[in-house]
């Protein structure tokens, strides 16, 4: 059975075995942190009726087996109570096995957005890649790792939010939108308690940000204003039906209302 995962070469072919269940031990910095329980044990009952279908990739470590590819698979033999697990044994160092699992992961689809982002920043610091680098090992876009790398810069309310998929990664993107953490915080409860939707979710955001357009402060004409204003109207009419040719100018201002009347000799 040969594997071949993007950035790791194998001098021969990786050899299969079966593996004391005990000498298998999980790795720390592997991208997936959560497992769901109940996923956990529908597996177990499949391979308790018919076996483990896909082995365990591990590599030697420190007189063990650490797990590279299948920490599911292995929590799942462990509760069917398996004693021993078929594994595939490859000789990988720290950046083939980092590599390995975030690449196996990513292509099942298995990590949410957050572990995602979380094991591209693992890569991008201890392989000192650029993101144009680590897109082309992962086989990805920059902008889909650059997407995924600003959601790290959420409170870790929201990042738990999505770890947890109570909101999509396209609700956290627009949480981004957001100055401070605050504000951010207060859009997440009104997400999950009026259950909005993405779109309805970045119309309530924009409507947030949007300045508001101040409105114009101007003084009530009074009364006697309005009657002093008919008056020059009427005399102005009056003026015009002598005969006389009047051009007349209003301009109201916030404290005072100006008459210009120009009349032809």
């Amino acid at each position: 059975m040969k594997r071949i995962v993007e950035g790791v070469k194998f001098v021969k072919e990786p050899m299969y075995k079966f593996i004391d269940i005990n000498k298998l031990e999980a790795n720390e910095k592997q991208p997936r942190t959560h497992f769901e329980k109940e996923k956990i044990q529908e597996l177990s009952v499949s391979i308790q009726q018919n076996g483990l279908l896909q082995p365990i990739v591990v590599r030697p470590y420190q007189g063990k087996y650490q797990i590279v590819v299948g920490e599911r698979r292995f929590r799942a033999c462990k509760l069917a109570g398996l004693q021993e697990v078929p594994c595939l044994v490859q000789e990988l160092d720290e950046k083939q096995t980092a590599t390995a699992a975030i690449v196996e992961n990513i292509q099942r689809e298995n990590l949410s957005p957050i572990e995602e982002a979380l094991a591209y920043q693992q890569l991008l610091d201890t392989q000192n890649l650029t993101q144009e680098q680590l897109a082309q090992k992962v086989g990805k876009k920059q902008s889909t790792i650059a997407n995924k790398l600003r959601l790290l810069q959420l409170p870790m309310t929201v990042q738990e939010a999505v770890r947890r998929r109570d909101i999509t990664e396209r609700h956290a993107r627009a949480l981004l939108k957001l100055d401070t953490t605050a504000k951010q915080n207060n859009m997440l409860r009104e997400i999950m308690d009026k259950g909005l939707n993405v779109e309805q979710t970045e119309q309530k955001i924009k409507s947030k940000i949007e300045p508001k357009k101040p409105k114009a402060k101007t003084k009530s004409i009074s009364q006697n204003l309005k009657i002093a204003m008919n008056t020059i109207q009427q005399a102005i009419q009056m003026v015009e039906q002598a005969g006389v040719e009047v051009i007349a100018d209003t301009q109201e201002l916030e404290d005072e209302v100006i008459y210009t009347i120009r009349m032809k000799k």
